[in-house]
């Protein structure tokens, strides 16, 4: 099938989407650590467009942006599926994808408006929490899918405090849950270690996002 690679940052919960995504497959693949602050030029040159990770290679071609490369992966390893078989539940999760996706930036907001950009993000989890969870373990149901794999970023949000117990009850649970499956759990940036880490980045470039 070609050889699989994945270009991405230990830091960056979108290199970890794709990283979940082959390893729940099964997937064999060579992960390169790229150094944002000094891109190599295998990025700058598969990249060229972003000069962001993750960078996914398969046969030597790249494919760039996580929800891409998942669903790319979802077509060529169709194994152990990531999307409902049932076209109206594969629609409505990718309805709840790109709306996780269109409000979830506001997230990651610092400086001014930071306190208007978390109650946003508050109302967008519980109304993620409410509608597409309910009272079920995973999105998937007793299965990971895409959507778990998106919204596997509440690690990171665990340490901003958003996802706390008493805001955000099932949501809560379900990340707890999440993190607990074998492939997940192997696989997750230490939080304090990770926090320190983009605390500096922020203090060191408060204009970059």
């Amino acid at each position: 099938m070609g050889e699989v690679k994945l270009v991405g940052t230990w830091v960056s919960p979108y290199t970890y989407r794709v990283k979940w995504a082959l390893k729940l497959k099964g997937i064999s693949f060579d992960y390169i650590e790229e150094d944002l602050c000094n891109k190599s030029a295998l990025l700058l040159q598969y990249n060229p467009i972003h000069k962001k990770v993750p960078v996914f290679f398969h046969g030597g071609k790249p494919i760039y942006e996580s929800i891409v490369i998942i669903e790319y992966i979802e077509e060529i390893w169709p194994h152990n599926p990531l999307l409902p078989t049932d076209p109206y539940e594969r629609a409505m999760l990718r309805f709840w994808i790109k709306y996780a996706e269109a409000k979830g930036p506001s997230m990651w907001m610092v400086g001014e408006g930071q306190h208007k950009a978390e109650q946003d993000s508050l109302e967008m989890l519980k109304i993620i929490e409410e509608k597409a969870l309910g009272d079920q373990k995973f999105f998937g149901g007793d299965n990971i899918n895409m959507l778990d794999i998106v919204l596997g970023l509440g690690h990171w949000l665990e340490g901003e405090k958003l996802l706390e117990a008493h805001k955000l009850h099932r949501l809560h649970v379900w990340l707890k849950n999440f993190k607990q499956v074998p492939v997940i759990k192997e696989d997750l940036p230490d939080l304090d270690a990770m926090l320190a880490y983009l605390r500096c980045q922020r203090e060191m470039s408060p204009a970059t996002h």
